[in-house]
């Protein structure tokens, strides 16, 4: 148990420099000192909290976690553990616990002496080390394989064993590096869950890296969205969703992405309008109010709908299908829009038990949404309702 303090953190890796840098991306700052991976990065975690990192490939979320975990140097900045400046201490003393991708297992070693490693490592009583190892397994349900070999288990197998080594000794702080990434969908679905009834059983700080937005949702209380070294935004789950700060945390966040329109907010009669692609449309009083808080003044805007949220109409824009998706429990709608794909989304049983046909590939459609589902972004990117 511990709560964090991450202040100002940056990492440079010097130009030259031996150690593994990251993914070469355009949009990463290049200074005189070298390539920057994370900058200005300020984030307090509570005690028990489980946080997770998400973004796409290169953007500074494992190096973040590496500079916690000590095993990547921090270049300026500060890390606090409970209340403790800990730039500059090794690893070991800063009783932490990482899971890696790759597990990480010794192959000589059976399951039970790969869990109880980290204890007889610490010259722990072989009494204590053997209690504290059927405790483990058996909240980790691997209690049946513990005489096994790595090479004998499936990966999610081998995943709990190394979830089992890193919890063993009680951590305050667990790291986790994307460690269902080389699991099929269906397994990953799996110990999602099983880490989430992990967390109900022990009293541990949880840092999560992933780029799997679905992971960050279910997984994190809360999530910090990162691209090219910068936090883009922190916030719950329910938060980034509903209040994408900006353009690029509406596209990451939600699966289908979300639909974006090329649109004009209007001011008249001290309100505002708001017209995309030809059409009028509304806007709710609450979103009025937000843009009248801030005195946004009339301007082009990027308009965006969830898929969930845009639909067939009476009026509305004008699309084409192009793609239908049967999804099972519901059908993803494919559409032209002025030179710009759409997706919508439509249940394939309405509440009364009857079928929905989707629009034929090459139909006519009108789409509408909502007065309040809309976000509207400036030209900078920015959420004009903050």
């Amino acid at each position: 148990m511990a709560n964090l303090q991450l202040k100002n953190m940056k990492k440079v890796y010097p130009r030259g420099s031996t150690h593994k840098q990251p993914e070469k991306k355009a949009n990463l700052q290049i200074t005189d000192e070298g390539v920057v991976a994370v900058q200005d990065f300020n984030l307090d975690i509570a005690d028990k909290e489980f946080i997770v990192l998400v973004g796409p490939s290169g953007c500074g979320k494992t190096t973040t976690l590496r500079m916690v975990a000590g095993l990547e140097e921090i270049t300026a900045g500060e890390l606090y553990i409970d209340g403790k400046l800990m730039n500059h201490e090794e690893p070991k003393n800063r009783d932490i616990s990482m899971v890696f991708q790759s597990y990480a297992l010794y192959p000589h070693m059976t399951v039970w002496e790969n869990i109880g490693f980290p204890l007889k490592l610490r010259k722990v009583d072989k009494q204590a080390i053997r209690k504290r190892v059927e405790e483990v397994a058996e909240i980790l349900d691997i209690t049946e394989y513990l005489d096994r070999k790595p090479k004998e288990l499936s990966g999610g197998q081998k995943q709990r064993v190394a979830i089992g080594r890193a919890i063993v000794r009680e951590p305050k702080v667990l790291l986790m590096d994307e460690p269902l990434s080389n699991l099929d969908a269906k397994l990953r679905n799996h110990m999602r869950t099983e880490i989430i009834k992990l967390r109900q059983k022990i009293n541990t700080t949880f840092i999560y890296v992933t780029h799997d937005q679905t992971e960050a949702m279910t997984l994190g209380d809360r999530i910090v969205i990162m691209k090219d070294g910068f936090i883009q935004q922190i916030g719950t789950p329910q938060e980034v969703f509903d209040h994408p700060a900006n353009l690029f945390v509406a596209g990451f966040i939600g699966t289908p992405q979300m639909n974006f329109f090329d649109g004009q907010l209007l001011q008249e009669g001290g309100g505002y309008a708001l017209e995309v692609e030809g059409c009028r449309m509304g806007l709710s009083e609450e979103k009025q109010a937000g843009l009248a808080v801030r005195s946004v003044p009339g301007q082009k805007v990027t308009v965006g709908v969830r898929p969930g949220h845009l639909g067939l109409a009476q009026s509305g824009l004008a699309a084409v299908v192009e793609v239908t998706e049967m999804m099972g429990s519901e059908v993803h709608v494919h559409c032209g829009v002025g030179g710009k794909e759409a997706v919508f989304i439509v249940p394939t049983v309405d509440k009364d038990g009857r079928h929905f046909q989707p629009p034929a590939v090459g139909e006519g459609v009108m789409l509408g949404f909502g007065a309040g589902v809309c976000h509207l972004f400036g030209k900078d990117g920015k959420n004009l309702e903050g």
